[in-house]
């Protein structure tokens, strides 16, 4: 069974600057989460204004990271230790390397 961690964000204006900050942190817990699950993990990342986004919770405030449909943080920042729990709290078990800190 393979878990579907979503990640939504969107581009982040500074100065005269936009930046695509939100994705490159989730390349990055992708790589943690596939290192550490291999394939019973899979990170999907989403702009807020793709067709395909998931169905956001009502009134949420960006980042919101989604695992298995549920969200887990909402506003705040994208946490491998928040989505860690998540994917042990439905029976994931990490057995690839450890993550690295």
């Amino acid at each position: 069974m393979t878990v579907i961690v979503e990640i939504v964000g969107v581009l982040v204006a500074c100065g005269d600057e936009v930046t695509d900050s939100w994705r490159e942190v989730a390349s990055w817990t992708a790589r943690e989460l596939d290192r550490a699950f291999g394939g019973a993990v899979r990170v999907q990342y989403y702009d807020l204004f793709d067709a395909e986004c998931p169905r956001l919770p009502e009134g949420a405030v960006l980042p919101v990271v989604l695992v298995g449909g549920d969200p887990i943080t909402v506003g705040k920042k994208i946490s491998v230790p928040a989505i860690w729990k998540a994917l042990a709290a439905r029976g994931v078990a990490a057995g690839g390397d450890r993550m690295s800190r």
